[in-house]
C-alpha cells in the first residue's frame, strides 16, 4: 500500500524528494550461492518528513541504508540522496547528508570537543564555523560543559547525544538514525528525542529512522515503511497501517459460560473473528477483535446489559505496529528485537 506524500519546495536542494530510490537492488555471493539481499526498492522521502524504515533483522533494512548512504554501491536500481546520484556521485552524498550509526562514533579515549573538530576536518568545515556550529550543538544537546571530558567518561545518554552532534556538525538536511536509541533506558530515550526533535524543527531537517523500539516508530514518525524478505511491504502512516493490517482487542468478561451463546447471539457488526478462554472462577473471556475498539465498548454494554448478560469486566487493546507486522509476516518484530 502506498501513500501519496505532500512534497515542499525546499530552495536548498533542487528535487523535490530528499530520498528517491526506483527498483534498487543488492545481490552478494556468497561461496557459490547469489544472496539477494535487497530485491527493488521503491521508496520516496519528501522533505522534512520523519520516516521510520522498520524491519526484521536480515530483511535488507541496513543494506537498503547503506546503499543510500552511498556506503555501498547499488547491484542495480538508482536512488538520488539530498539531490545527488548514489552512485555518481557518492561524495556529494556524503557531504550533504548526517549519519548517527548503531555504535557509539566518538572514540573512548578523546575528548568531546576533539571528536567534533575531527568531524568538521572530514568535512571540511572552516575553523571558525566548526568551533561556532560545535558550541550550538554542545548547547543544544545539553553537552556545555563536557568539551574536555573524555567519550569514555560519559553516560550513555551523553554519548548519544555526542553522536548526534557528530552527525549534525556538517549541516545536514538530511538525517540518517539508524537504532539511535538501543540500549538507552526510557528516561535518556525521550531525553534524546526531545533534542533530535527541536533540533529537527530548528534546521528544517529530513530523517530517515531505523529502530526496534516500535512505540518511537509510532509516535515519532509521519510514516511507516516496512520492509521484509528484500522488499517494500508496506508504505502509510501509522494509523493507516494500524486500521488496515490489525485490530483492536476487546475483552469482556462475563459472570458465567451460560451467557455466552446469549452474548454471542446480540454482538455487533464489525467484530472480526471472537476468541473465547474460561477463568480458574469460572468466569469466561471473550476477546473481540474489531477496529474501533473504544468506539464499540459504551454501545457493546449496554447491549449486552439488555440481553441479560452480566458483565464483570472490560478492557481494550489498541492494534500496535507489532500487530501489523505480525500480520503481514507471521513474524513478531518485537520478539525479534528481545
Amino acid at each position: 500500500m502506498q501513500r501519496t506524500v505532500n512534497l515542499v519546495d525546499n530552495p536548498v536542494q533542487r528535487t523535490e524528494n530528499a530520498i528517491r530510490a526506483r527498483g534498487l537492488k543488492k545481490t552478494f555471493r556468497r561461496k557459490k550461492e547469489t544472496v539477494e539481499a535487497v530485491k527493488g526498492v521503491d521508496l520516496d522521502v519528501a522533505r522534512g518528513e520523519l520516516v521510520a524504515f522498520l524491519g526484521p533483522n536480515g530483511a535488507g533494512k541496513s543494506t537498503t541504508m547503506r546503499m543510500l548512504t552511498s556506503v555501498l554501491k547499488p547491484t542495480s536500481g538508482e536512488a538520488e540522496v539530498a539531490g545527488c546520484d548514489v552512485v555518481r556521485d557518492p561524495a556529494s552524498v556524503r557531504a550533504r547528508i548526517g549519519y548517527v550509526g548503531q555504535g557509539n562514533a566518538g572514540g573512548y579515549s578523546y575528548r568531546v570537543m576533539d571528536e567534533l573538530r575531527n568531524q568538521a576536518r572530514f568535512y571540511s568545515v572552516p575553523g571558525d564555523l566548526a568551533r561556532r556550529r560545535a558550541a550550538e550543538l554542545l548547547e543544544a544537546l545539553e553537552l556545555t560543559g563536557l568539551e574536555k571530558r573524555t567519550v569514555q567518561s560519559l553516560s550513555g545518554g551523553q554519548r548519544r547525544r555526542l553522536d548526534v552532534a557528530m552527525g549534525l556538525m556538517n549541516h545536514p538536511r538530511l538525517l540518517f538514525l539508524d537504532e539511535p536509541t538501543t540500549g538507552l533506558d526510557p528516561h535518556a530515550r525521550a531525553n534524546l528525542w526531545e533534542h533530535v526533535l527541536r533540533l529537527r524543527e530548528e534546521n528544517d531537517m529530513t530523517l530517515l529512522l531505523t529502530t526496534h523500539y516500535l512505540d518511537e516508530a509510532d509516535a515519532m514518525a509521519e510514516r511507516i515503511v516496512l520492509i521484509d524478505n528484500g522488499t517494500v511491504i508496506a508504505d502509510a502512516t501509522p494509523a493507516l497501517l494500524k486500521r488496515e493490517y490489525a485490530d483492536d482487542l476487546v475483552t469482556v468478561e462475563i459472570a458465567s459460560g451460560e451467557g455466552v451463546a446469549a452474548a454471542r447471539s446480540v454482538l455487533p457488526s464489525g467484530i472480526n473473528g471472537v476468541t473465547e478462554t474460561m477463568t480458574e472462577t469460572g468466569s469466561v473471556r471473550l476477546a473481540l477483535g474489531t477496529h474501533n475498539g473504544p468506539e464499540l465498548v459504551p454501545p457493546l454494554l449496554r447491549t449486552l446489559d439488555s440481553a441479560g448478560v452480566t458483565v464483570l469486566a472490560t478492557d481494550v487493546k489498541p492494534a500496535s505496529l507489532d500487530d501489523v507486522f505480525l500480520n503481514l509476516t507471521g513474524r513478531s518484530l518485537r520478539e525479534e528485537a528481545a
